[in-house]
């Protein structure tokens, strides 16, 4: 009797175990059905991370990690005239925030070290970066106030004649903003007014793909090449020039920073042709670093669902190609869902299916971005109405908009990769704490709980393993499965959607997940299971979109026994340093990186930093492009101890396993000063903390030699200039006085004790002598600040102490 009690109790418990091992998917979301958010708005900032918004992803990303984001789309990096620009103005496409130039090192985003701890921190939460790329246009030809940029025999009719582009390099900095410093500049990627519509190799200045929206706008046509009427750097240009060169940037920049996938903006205002080129050699002529067949690619086209789907296949077959390399976002499928949350419960729900575009291969759903969404902020960034005229895609849908969830649910549950905005997942427009909150601050950064609710439902139930399959569609009601395709599960998700006020919706309709199968509402809306009957049909509730229920709009079954969170593999991360005095600066006030191994020296060069996890290894390889001569690689800590060195002939490798998380800096010179100069490649592969702190371990912003907060201290390592500030401790405002000894650039910034910068006070060139100017600190919250001065002859600091 009791072996036969056994033997039932065990065939209950395999018959639990197997029940529930069935239905716990196997499978993974495939690689064009990822979760991407865009971790920007349109003018993102934040009063804690001033010109370091990478500093804010980076310590943002753990959370990012935990709601189960597989990739972050980030804006362009690239330098633009100035940090008030959001990077859609590009200037230079190698300056990551490295270069002095433009009054600046930095670019919005931060300077090239915080760039690149950002995508090794993002790789070790286990998420891509996906790099915004501005290959339309290019603006702000000129020195920082201007002059050089404009080429007097340019007269195409635009108005436009500032398209003499010209970038620092390591072996000519910025050393004055005059036209003649400007125009002798030698930076790789030069560009005159020929290689801008309109050009005599193509004449053409009106439509989609010559008129200058944004900018100066870029011609890739093969006779757009041609020399500048005034610059003394005045390379020869042969055909092809734009093309070329932009392939070898995209190519670089893949390289340089490690990231791994692409958004393109205003892709229809440029050859589709160009495209195909771009994209094609960035996922398999870029050597290691090759993108490959997934890599995630996504054009911004704002049009029709044919439109669309021409503009894909337009660069599919484009130069002999046959691959669809790009995909677009859903601007069709968009506008019916930005009509049904304006529909205030009038919409038709059976109007979505047919809404989304035909070719679904790299489609990108979304409900807002920063080009649909374009509020008007009080002064803490709470919205107080909507700059309509500067929303594309048939405007906002507002984030606090009842029918918001409904909208994500609709967008995740329909074929492609789900793209979601930073002002829908988190809420920073009602709180008054857009611009003051922390990003790891729960509550003054709080998340939408519908969202990250669509989001886990998304990945944990595998939606995209399934086939899309509409079970039920009518005016208020709308359910999709993601049901039976290939493996071992029948099926993966249902998702049931209402946009009606306050009447719950139901229909019974045949599923895949076959019969008497148990299933769950990961929602919440619905607190007891169902089951399937013996046909594998099933009865589906949907909630209202009053508040009544703990969903508005929206619930997701799926096979019961799906519990847990995530945890993703920690990624290494690979990036490359090109060392070519056409690339970097050595002015003063910059990162002081580049430049070739010099002719007869053995001075150091600075080749990059890597920010690297405690006991996880760090290999650094180079190489050389003249493999008979002797050249030394070095690994040094921040505070600029030799860790480790190797040299040789031919390609080195360097190894290193660091006791403690941190900066690191590569610096490779000629082992004998009878070397002649050459240009050499360095590669470093390392693991990122998934927890950066990045305030305790602040990125220098100047040379390893200068000036920088270093455990907690500040040093002094240049000559006194007089810098004097009075009264101190300072209230509201005091008088900051000094003196130079000769006429040049002056930086004033100041930075809290962490290191962060939170003000900028100049950016100029000054006359000789003594100088005073304003210091106002109404701004700053009290505690202890530095005040550093920048100039030709060094650097000066501060403390001082703001009270209230």
């Amino acid at each position: 009797m009791k072996r036969m009690l056994l033997q039932f109790r065990l065939q209950l418990v395999l018959l639990f175990l197997s029940a529930h091992l069935f239905f716990v998917p196997a499978a993974q979301n495939p690689w064009n059905g990822k979760v991407v958010l865009q971790g920007f708005w349109w003018d993102y900032w934040n009063t804690n991370y001033p010109d370091g918004w990478a500093n804010y992803l980076a310590d943002l990303s753990p959370r990012l990690r935990d709601l189960g984001i597989d990739g972050l789309w980030i804006p362009p990096t690239i330098k633009n005239a100035g940090t008030n620009s959001n990077g859609y103005s590009p200037f230079d496409q190698y300056d990551l925030g490295d270069k002095y130039q433009k009054g600046n090192v930095k670019t919005r985003f931060g300077n090239k070290n915080e760039f690149l701890r950002l995508v090794g921190v993002a790789h070790a939460n286990g998420m891509d970066v996906i790099q915004d790329v501005v290959f339309n246009h290019l603006d702000n030809a000129g020195s920082s106030t201007g002059l050089g940029g404009s080429d007097p025999m340019y007269a195409n009719g635009d108005g436009n004649s500032y398209k003499n582009f010209r970038n620092v390099s390591y072996v000519t900095p910025a050393s004055s903003e005059t036209a003649a410093n400007y125009m002798a500049r030698s930076g790789r990627w030069p560009k005159n007014w020929q290689n801008f519509h309109g050009n005599p190799g193509h004449v053409c200045t009106s439509g989609d793909w010559c008129s200058p929206f944004f900018g100066p706008d870029v011609c890739y046509y093969s006779g757009a090449y041609g020399q500048s009427s005034n610059a003394t750097f005045n390379p020869t240009q042969t055909s092809d020039y734009m093309r070329n060169n932009a392939r070898d940037w995209i190519i670089w920049m893949k390289k340089q920073t490690g990231v791994d996938g692409f958004r393109f903006d205003a892709v229809k205002h440029f050859p589709h042709w160009a495209m195909q080129d771009f994209i094609w050699n960035v996922k398999y002529n870029a050597g290691w670093a090759n993108g490959g067949a997934q890599m995630f690619a996504v054009g911004e086209y704002v049009g029709s669902s044919a439109q669309l789907d021409t503009w894909i296949n337009d660069v599919r077959y484009s130069n002999g190609g046959s691959e669809d390399l790009v995909g677009t976002f859903d601007f069709s499928l968009r506008q019916e869902l930005k009509n049904m949350t304006s529909g205030g419960g009038g919409y038709n729900l059976a109007n979505i299916p047919g809404s989304q575009q035909g070719n679904r291969y790299r489609t990108v759903p979304f409900v807002n971005n920063h080009d649909t969404f374009r509020p008007i902020k009080d002064a803490n960034g709470n919205y107080t109405g909507w700059d309509t005229g500067n929303e594309l895609g048939g405007g906002h849908i507002d984030p606090f908009d009842v029918r918001l969830a409904v909208a994500y649910a609709i967008a995740f549950a329909v074929d492609g990769s789900p793209q979601v905005f930073f002002e829908d997942l988190f809420n920073v427009g009602g709180l008054s704490k857009r611009y003051s909150h922390l990003p790891t601050n729960t509550t003054d950064l709080p998340v939408r709980d519908d969202i990250a609710n669509i989001i886990w439902c998304h990945q944990k139930l595998n939606f995209k393993k399934g086939s899309y399959k509409v079970r039920a569609s009518g005016n208020d009601l709308l359910i999709i499965e993601r049901g039976y395709n290939v493996g071992p599960e029948n099926s993966y998700a249902i998702i049931g959607v209402n946009d009606n006020w306050n009447t719950w919706q139901s229909a019974t309709i045949q599923t895949d997940f076959g019969a008497n199968k148990q299933l769950h509402d990961y929602s919440g809306a619905n607190a007891s299971d169902i089951w399937t009957d013996a046909t594998g049909k099933a009865t589906i509730w949907i909630p209202p979109c009053d508040g009544s229920n703990v969903r508005r709009g929206y619930c997701i079954w799926g096979p019961a026994g799906i519990t847990g969170g995530f945890n993703p593999t920690q990624r290494t991360t690979t990036q490359e340093w090109e060392m070519a005095d056409d690339l970097g600066d050595s002015h003063a006030s910059s990162l002081q990186q580049g430049g070739a191994l010099p002719a007869t020296s053995t001075a150091l060069r600075n080749v990059g930093k890597i920010f690297s996890e405690n006991g996880k290894t760090i290999t650094v390889n180079l190489y050389p492009t003249n493999n008979t001569k002797d050249i030394t690689l070095n690994l040094y800590n921040n505070a600029g101890t030799l860790l480790q060195t190797v040299n040789g002939l031919g390609n080195l490798t360097l190894t290193y396993t660091p006791s403690s998380t941190g900066f690191y800096q590569i610096r490779v010179k000629n082992t004998s000063a009878s070397n002649p100069s050459q240009k050499v490649f360095v590669k470093a592969t390392y693991t990122s903390p998934k927890i950066p702190a990045t305030s305790s371990y602040p990125a220098r912003s100047s040379h390893p030699d200068m000036i920088e907060p270093d455990n907690g201290g500040w040093t002094t390592e240049a000559a006194d200039e007089g810098l004097q500030v009075y009264p101190d401790p300072v209230s509201a405002q005091s008088v900051l006085t000094f003196s130079i000894a000769q006429k040049g650039n002056v930086d004033i910034r100041i930075y809290s004790a962490q290191g962060h910068e939170v003000s900028r006070l100049a950016s100029q060139v000054l006359p000789a002598g003594q100088h005073r100017m304003s210091l106002k600190a109404a701004h700053l919250t009290a505690g202890v600040y530095v005040v550093k001065l920048v100039t030709a002859n060094g650097t000066q600091t501060k403390k001082i102490t703001v009270i209230r």
